[in-house]
């Protein structure tokens, strides 16, 4: 007898029903502050990190191009 055949790749998919709603986060927690003092150069950085944006923001990402 040769090797039992099964169902080939098929796991246990995700459920498609619900959606996890994403937890509030307080943007003005001391951690948030150390995070964004890391990462923001200026105050228009940080309000552009922190969703505020305006019609004038550059639209590129930062960082070096090859």
């Amino acid at each position: 007898m040769g090797p039992a055949k099964g169902k080939k790749g098929k796991g246990q998919g995700k459920s498609h029903g619900k959606k996890q709603k994403k937890p509030e986060v307080d943007i003005l927690s001391p951690a948030a502050m150390l995070n964004l003092y890391y990462i923001a150069h200026n105050v228009a950085d940080c309000l552009h990190l922190r969703g505020f944006h305006w019609p004038g923001a550059p639209k590129g990402k930062k960082g070096r191009s090859k």
